[in-house]
């Protein structure tokens, strides 16, 4: 895996190798990574990735959200109780030197804390099938973690129906990954 464009452009990020089992880590490939970044470069959402904070809820890896800030994002926090999420996504942020720009809270994403910031943009990538997203979602809205008019990336098995609170705006499919834009009201 490696970092797309941006100021991070052609940085590799941490293997994931053969990982551990029980992490259930599901990295999005480079490609549909970087099919998703041109859609939400293409003008379409706006400006969705300059100057916003980011919230990478089930951060895995984190290659959405340093890809985000490769691009211009000011602050990403990324969100992952994993241990094995956890050490990745350190050792990413070592490597691209980003520290200052990023924050990650070792939890479980559908019992997030109240925010200090409410984000503009926010990567939502669970594990497949087990219906966490819409909780997780639910959670972070409710304890100010997204702003009005967010913009929501969901990546599921399955395109996915808006939650109250936000409006649908797209669906896009990239093989067996599912990828649902939201808006925050």
């Amino acid at each position: 895996m490696r970092i797309i464009a941006g100021e991070f452009r052609g940085r590799r990020l941490a293997s994931v190798g053969k990982g551990d089992a029980g992490a259930h880590l599901r990295p999005t490939t480079d490609r549909v990574r970087e099919s998703l970044f041109n859609t939400l470069s293409g003008g379409r959402f706006g400006e969705p990735i300059e100057d916003v904070h980011v919230l990478d809820l089930f951060a895995g890896t984190g290659a959405l959200g340093l890809e985000a800030l490769s691009r211009g994002a000011t602050h990403v926090t990324f969100v992952d109780d994993g241990r094995a999420a956890g050490k990745l996504i350190r050792d990413n942020i070592a490597t691209l030197g980003c520290k200052a720009e990023t924050k990650l809270i070792s939890r479980d994403a559908t019992r997030l804390p109240q925010a200090d910031t409410a984000c503009q943009l926010i990567f939502l990538d669970p594990p497949y099938g087990k219906e966490l997203g819409e909780k997780a979602l639910l959670t972070a809205h409710q304890n100010g973690w997204i702003a009005s008019g967010a913009l929501i990336v969901w990546e599921e098995s399955s395109a996915q129906e808006a939650p109250d609170g936000f409006d649908l705006l797209d669906h896009k499919r990239y093989g067996d990954t599912w990828i649902t834009f939201l808006e925050a009201q």
